[in-house]
């Protein structure tokens, strides 16, 4: 049997973080990071991307950052390419670009629903694919870990774009799960509730809020959390480890959902 640290090392794992510069998916970085993976934090915002690496790198791990666009299908292979050029092989792929707008229903354009499920979902599809074809090419299984949301099972209102791609990935995540087993490749998901990012932030600002009625939401979302606070990016890294390891070696096709009691409350 193996010790607790053996089974969460992932010293000799290669892993990709698309979104992995900043708010939930740096959380995700610096959990593997830590753990001994050597990543490559795949980010539209290379400039950041490339900050996150450098903390990485200073704290004695390995990382490389590039730039990507999640809402193209043909970015995938390139970041696949990347990861097998630098580091010569991938083990784990972690799909967490996201884009998150409030927008009511009646003033939805097609500009947004195509972005926000091009992202949203197309993207995490086809940088599945990628990951899949690699690591059947290298003749190994691997992980791939969808950050869906809780929105995929209760909407929140005024987001009827990311619920239905949330919603997808949920499925996605069990259609892809299903299909890929039998190569030993897990697929599974995590659905976070209510997370303190500075995307969530700009979200708020966006939308036109001032900051005593951020504050007011806010406070509001808080009093029927069971566990009573916002979740942190550290509390999805933890347990996108957790997927990532041998300690979920018997998961697959499943969603974690990592919300504070959100969905029972």
């Amino acid at each position: 049997m193996k010790s607790i640290h053996d089974l969460f090392d992932l010293r000799s794992k290669i892993a990709v973080i698309t979104g992995g510069a900043m708010g939930i998916g740096k959380g995700i970085t610096m959990r593997l990071a830590g753990a001994g993976a050597k990543v490559l934090i795949a980010d539209l915002d290379i400039d950041t991307a490339k900050k996150t690496a450098d903390e990485i790198r200073k704290l004695k791990g390995e990382a490389e950052a590039f730039q990507t666009d999640t809402s193209k299908a043909a970015s995938a292979e390139k970041v696949v390419e990347k990861a097998l050029s630098h580091f010569g092989d991938l083990h784990i792929m972690v799909n967490n670009a996201g884009i998150y707008r409030y927008l009511p229903a009646v003033h939805m354009t097609e500009e947004m629903w195509d972005l926000t499920l091009n992202i949203n979902l197309k993207g995490v599809m086809f940088f599945a694919k990628a990951a899949a074809n690699a690591m059947i090419a290298k003749k190994h299984g691997g992980k791939i870990i969808n950050i869906a949301s809780i929105d995929g099972f209760k909407p929140s209102g005024n987001l009827t774009h990311y619920d239905a791609s949330k919603g997808g990935v949920v499925m996605l995540t069990k259609a892809l799960a299903k299909e890929l087993g039998p190569m030993g490749i897990h697929v599974n998901a995590i659905a976070p509730g209510g997370i303190n990012t500075p995307g969530t932030a700009k979200m708020a600002e966006a939308s036109g809020m001032t900051q005593e009625q951020m504050a007011a939401i806010f406070k509001d979302f808080v009093k029927n959390i069971p566990l009573q606070r916002m979740g942190e990016p550290d509390d999805i890294g933890k347990v996108a480890l957790f997927l990532a390891s041998e300690a979920a070696d018997y998961m697959t096709g499943h969603v974690v959902v990592v919300d504070g009691g959100a969905l029972v409350a």
